[in-house]
């Protein structure tokens, strides 16, 4: 029986098991980049994660969308938007620095869209932030040292 105007059901691409270890993943690690084909399973499965770990972080979650293609500027952009957060500063720079000082999780849905300046930032941002931690999704992985990633 089926009832009608609600929401419908969304089946998580991962199993229980799957979920428990990602979400480890991420408690113990610094980078972790669900790949895929199709963009809806990995955003669910970033989200859920995000959803279940945002009490672990002191500052919370920040999620960036990216729909097209995007540099530093738009990463900053983009985290000045995020509702709940402090106030951001301008500059990529003040940027960096402020996020030193958190204990915050980044989740980029569309990272495949993050040029090759922006890999760099988060590249000196994980090396100057030691409580940030990058959840990503996208159709590759960042190709960041550090990274692990789990593909759908």
């Amino acid at each position: 029986m089926t009832t009608s105007g609600a929401p419908p059901t969304r089946v998580l691409p991962a199993t229980s098991d799957e979920l428990s270890r990602l979400l480890t993943a991420v408690r113990r690690g610094r980078v972790l980049t669900v790949t895929g084909r199709f963009r809806e399973p990995r955003s669910l499965l970033v989200r859920e994660i995000a959803r279940r770990l945002s009490s672990n972080f002191y500052d919370g979650v920040a999620l960036v969308c990216l729909d097209r293609t995007s540099g530093v500027r738009d990463l900053v952009d983009g985290l000045g938007c995020v509702p709940g957060l402090a106030y951001l500063p301008c500059g990529t720079a003040n940027a960096a620095s402020w996020l030193a000082e958190r204990d915050l999780l980044l989740v980029l849905d569309g990272c495949d869209q993050l040029d090759a300046g922006a890999r760099r930032w988060l590249r000196t941002l994980l090396g100057v932030a030691p409580g940030l931690r990058i959840l990503a999704a996208g159709r590759t992985a960042l190709g960041l040292e550090q990274e692990r990633v789990h593909r759908l």
